[in-house]
């Protein structure tokens, strides 16, 4: 298959074409010494009506998803396809809104001893003499997320409030997974052995709408190259190292 041209530039008048092979012969370079420390993973959000995304970037609409660190917007009846790789349970804590830096004040695991609480008005859970700081119950889902070439792209998939109930039906539904080995005897696959399509669709109630994901499962991964990808992946975050 020939060389794919990426780019072209003149020299002495003529000019030179640039294959995919020269970035090839130089990989990595200028990427040494960087480690988890020094890298974002991307966290992936649905955007909603008070979104600022939607007023910021050009065609970002209500409903679509959002990659916080490259920027991308998938549209959300397209959705993407996602490996999950791993989940924790975790409560953040969060300095009252329009304050702050946008990142938690404070995160608890599902074993830490967490503060006292008081359910406020807003449906809240403020913390007890916490100065308007407040506690959200969230489901981190860390996923690969895959393009229409395959390349994939690590991330993290928040769920909170309306949609704490759809991480709990996605965990059901990967603990239900059930495959047959070489002597037919059932047993639960990895959690990091199928492949999700993730959508948006827009849900209701009487306090209002907003938008939610849709899950559906698409099958088992038929690429080892992908599966020890999404290994990795996820023996990186349960060692910490993510």
């Amino acid at each position: 298959m020939p060389n794919k041209q990426v780019a072209t530039k003149k020299t002495n008048g003529k000019l030179a074409v640039m294959s995919e092979d020269m970035f090839a012969s130089d990989a990595g370079a200028g990427l040494a010494g960087m480690g988890q420390e020094d890298l974002a993973i991307p966290f992936l959000k649905i955007l909603q009506k008070t979104s600022s995304e939607v007023d910021e970037i050009k065609g970002a609409k209500v409903g679509d998803i959002f990659n916080s660190v490259t920027k991308d917007i998938v549209q959300g009846k397209k959705g993407l396809r996602v490996v999950n790789c791993v989940y924790f349970l975790e409560y953040l804590e969060w300095e009252p809104r329009g304050t702050g830096d946008n990142y938690p004040y404070h995160i608890f695991s599902s074993t830490d001893k967490l503060p006292s609480t008081k359910r406020g008005n807003d449906n809240k859970d403020y913390i007890v003499d916490g100065d308007g700081r407040y506690l959200e119950r969230t489901a981190q889902h860390y996923v690969l997320v895959l393009d229409d070439d395959g390349i994939t792209q690590q991330g993290l998939m928040p769920m909170k409030a309306t949609q704490f109930k759809k991480s709990k039906q996605w965990n059901s539904a990967m603990r239900a997974l059930k495959m047959r080995d070489a002597k037919g005897k059932l047993f639960v696959p990895p959690r990091f052995s199928h492949i999700w399509n993730l959508s948006t669709a827009k849900e209701e109630n009487l306090q209002g709408s907003w938008y939610g994901w849709v899950i559906a499962k698409e099958g088992k991964i038929e690429d080892s190259n992908l599966y020890e990808e999404a290994k990795t992946f996820a023996e990186l975050i349960s060692a910490g190292a993510v």
